[in-house]
């Protein structure tokens, strides 16, 4: 009997290994291609968007940089409220700006990942401006909805780009610009 506890408790943890591995290699997978795509914003166009209700170029590209880091956020706190801390663009005067500030989010996150226990992701997590709640979740729709909004910002990114006539990188294989059509 005790055999065949240790057999599933060994097996449990295999299976937590595995989950955490696969979302490490799918961070790992989005951070290379979002690099790709912030290595082309260009910086005489930072102030430029293509709506007035559009983000600025370079609001949209701090917050794809800083989104990896939301995973260490979602793992490693409770919630976040915006009344008690508000929402603060990082600080990036240049294209090299902008990808090391993915990098040090990416890092973050990678790390906040490696060091997660599994089977705290049912806990809750809340977003909240003060007393409204903007977001009831668990830490892996947290977690989740950090690598989702990477790549939903990463794609307005491109419509950006495109829009300026810059060619646009291949998220999940080649782009029309890449195979030159």
């Amino acid at each position: 009997m005790l055999l065949m506890e240790l057999h599933g408790i060994e097996k449990s943890k295999q299976k937590n290994m595995d989950i955490i591995k696969a979302l490490l290699k799918e961070l790992e997978s989005e951070f290379t291609t979002t690099k790709k795509f912030l290595a082309l914003v260009p910086v005489d166009k930072f102030e430029w968007a293509p709506h007035e209700k559009s983000m600025k170029l370079k609001s949209l590209a701090c917050h794809i940089a800083e989104l990896p880091e939301w995973i260490s956020l979602a793992l490693t706190a409770d919630g976040l409220d915006f009344e008690t801390a508000p929402y603060q663009e990082k600080k990036a005067e240049n294209t090299d700006d902008l990808l090391k500030l993915l990098e040090e989010s990416y890092e973050k996150g990678r790390l906040a990942l490696t060091q997660f226990n599994v089977e705290d992701f049912d806990k809750q997590w809340i977003l909240r401006n003060g007393e409204v709640i903007l977001g009831d979740f668990t830490k892996y729709e947290m977690m989740r909805m950090s690598f989702s909004q990477t790549i939903h910002h990463r794609a307005q990114l491109g419509v950006y780009l495109r829009i300026l006539n810059i060619p646009i990188p291949g998220s999940y294989g080649p782009s029309a610009d890449e195979l030159g059509l």
